[in-house]
């Protein structure tokens, strides 16, 4: 066994290898950006090393031969390289070894085979791994596409191989209204694209993304049960679990050893996953799920799977990269319970899911969960990297126990400083299709109002957050009074936009008498607890003037001077600012333009996507404040319109 390792990786991924690398005896490496200097992964190594010049990933986590360097100075016997960055590069897995170091991983060979989905796919056809039925051959003729259409089954999708934009794409359900569906494409496809060649590929109704957790020694795999991930948004995962709802035996037997014969295809080593396309309208059937990809490196939701088999998974990729052979045969391996793990990011929700920046004042995970976060209170979530706070993950006897769980764990858990997507992931965890398993990977589209809904904010609420303004919660008997009369003070705050007035009578240390608005609400300490009118106060934290109150999965106030309403009230239509930290893609906007609501003014980039910046209103662009290339805080002014 290696007895040091670095870690080529950050946050949540590198805090996880560092937990099973210490409980080995083996010691880890960190190395860490500008932005990362005080970050959980660098106090939890043994030592860590700053790499690069600035807290982009190119210029930091991306720099191979660097991190190679500091491997070899550092003493380091092994790279362990997460997920991301460099993970599935063949290119530096060749340097690693060419260095004399062991990448913990599989070969550069199999990560290339693997890396070009259209090979990939011959390769799994050859393998004898099932793959999406489809025509994409040359001939055009009528008779032949047809026959092709007949070949693959029905529902069939015909597109344009030109396409996009749905335009000259149709859906057939019956041979019988092929031709008529081709000739309306065809035309379509000609006058959009120039040009009228479609190909023609099998419809999935109901979709599902279920995928196989393999692990390779080099010559042989086994594979370590299902998990479906088809609770995603915009293709991106929300939650996972394990094993999938309504497989059956015959099912999982198929798809095992479909995943085994693609890591054996490939001598794959190590940890990686085979993701499926799963048709289940049905049900779940042996012959109704097709290869889309394999992942070669170990997977963000892996926890799901571990806590069903009872198997570190890292502990494993390290065993085998020393030159151990397979640490369990599939025999060996079974399924106890089930599993799920939610992912919990920094993102306003109500803003479409845009990432979120800031200071973490408080964190909180309830007891009964494992939370994998690499992130800790007092820590700040980096516009230059993924907003992931932490994984939340379950573990029952049975499905529901489990998701029951996870609505528990998500209800206990507790974060300060920034806007989360935790009420969202409640909303999920409640969803009564979830709950009876029909999940597919639609579902969260087809639901997003109501998944997306505000909690309601409760008089109870506004009082607490009233309370912590005015410093009563831990109030005395000298708090009460003034000159032998009770105290009557208030305070102004913002929740959403919206500003209430809270007013409160002091009636005595252990009594408080609050009115806000028509509401009236008694709140009255007893046994050192605080109920007010019914309802036990909740925990509470502020920072700076943001005060929050941890129920409903965190409800944020603001405290507002009431001098400063007008000023804050509305907002300013005419500017357009950066909504968080972030690089000036691109500025589209130029002064003496005529824009409309809605236009694109510029792009920002940030937590590694673009965000389209918008005009709030029809206006004249006065003038443009960025340029591209530009680094920008969050509020700054990047183009302004003239005045009404």
């Amino acid at each position: 066994m290696f007895d040091k390792i670095l870690i080529a990786n950050r946050g949540e991924i590198a805090c996880r290898v560092i937990e099973t690398a210490r409980s080995m005896g083996v010691k880890t490496v960190a190395v860490y950006s500008d932005a990362d200097r005080a970050s959980k992964h660098v106090a939890m190594a043994d030592e860590a090393f700053h790499i690069g010049h600035g807290p982009a990933p190119a210029d930091s986590y991306l720099l191979g031969d660097e991190i190679i360097a500091i491997a070899k100075q550092s003493g380091a016997k092994a790279i362990h390289p997460g997920y991301g960055f460099l993970s599935e590069n063949p290119d530096f897995v060749d340097a690693v070894e060419t260095a004399g170091l062991v990448f913990i991983g599989p070969s550069a060979d199999a990560i290339r085979k693997m890396g070009l989905k259209d090979a990939a796919k011959v390769l799994m056809e050859k393998a004898g791994v099932p793959v999406v039925p489809g025509y994409h051959g040359s001939n055009q003729d009528t008779d032949h596409l047809w026959g092709a259409a007949d070949a693959i089954g029905y529902p069939v999708l015909i597109k344009a191989v030109a396409g996009g934009g749905g335009k000259g794409m149709r859906l057939v359900e019956r041979s019988e209204d092929f031709t008529d569906a081709l000739a309306s494409a065809q035309g379509e496809a000609t006058t959009s694209f120039g040009n009228a060649d479609v190909l023609i590929e099998k419809y999935i109704q109901q979709p599902r993304h279920i995928e196989i957790q393999v692990f390779g020694d080099g010559t042989h795999a086994v594979h370590l049960f299902e998990r479906d991930c088809s609770l995603q948004r915009r293709h991106q995962k929300v939650i996972e679990e394990a094993p999938a709802p309504g497989m059956t035996q015959e099912m999982r037997d198929a798809m095992g050893q479909a995943g085994v014969r693609a890591a054996e295809a490939i001598g794959y080593k190590g940890a990686g996953t085979v993701e499926f396309i799963v048709d289940g309208t049905n049900g779940l059937r042996a012959d109704g799920f097709w290869f889309m990809e394999m992942n070669t490196r170990l997977q963000v939701e892996h926890p799901v799977s571990e806590l069903i088999t009872g198997v570190d998974l890292v502990e494993w990729q390290l065993r085998v990269a020393a030159g151990e052979t397979l640490p369990a045969q599939q025999g060996e391996l079974s399924i106890t319970g089930h599993a799920f793990e939610a992912r919990l990011y920094a993102e306003d929700v109500p803003k479409g899911f845009l990432p979120a920046t800031g200071t973490l004042t408080h964190l909180h995970f309830p007891a009964g969960c494992r939370a994998d976060s690499g992130v800790r209170a007092g820590d700040t979530i980096s516009p230059w990297y993924d907003p992931m706070i932490s994984k939340v993950i379950v573990h029952g006897p049975t499905r529901e126990i489990a998701l029951s769980r996870l609505s528990q764990a998500l209800e206990g858990t507790e974060v300060g400083g920034t806007v989360t997507n935790l009420a969202f992931l409640g909303a999920l965890a409640a969803h009564a299709g979830f709950a009876k398993g029909d999940v597919d990977t639609g579902l969260i589209a087809r639901d997003l109002d109501a998944l997306v809904a505000a909690p309601e904010v409760k008089p109870h609420h506004r009082a607490a957050a009233a309370m912590q303004a005015l410093d009563l919660v831990e109030a005395t008997w000298d708090t009460g009074f003034t000159l032998w009369a009770d105290l009557h003070r208030s305070v102004h705050l913002m929740h959403q936009d919206e500003i209430f007035e809270a007013m409160v009578e002091v009636d005595g240390p252990d009594r408080q008498i609050w009115t806000i608005g028509e509401d009236q609400i008694v709140a009255n300490r007893i046994g050192g607890r605080w109920d007010l009118g019914g309802h036990s106060l909740p925990t509470l934290s502020q920072a700076g003037a943001r005060i929050t109150v941890y129920d409903d999965y965190g409800l944020v106030f603001d405290v507002i001077d009431p001098l400063d309403r007008d000023a804050s009230a509305g907002g300013d239509l005419n500017v357009i600012e950066a909504p968080m930290p972030g690089l000036v893609k691109a500025v589209f906007a130029k002064p003496g333009d005529a824009v409309k609501e809605g236009d694109r003014l510029a792009i920002l980039e940030a937590m590694k996507m673009e965000h389209s910046l918008l005009a709030a209103r029809d206006g004249v662009v006065a003038e443009v404040l960025a340029t591209d290339g530009d680094q920008v805080e969050a509020g700054a002014a990047l183009v302004r319109l003239e005045e009404d």
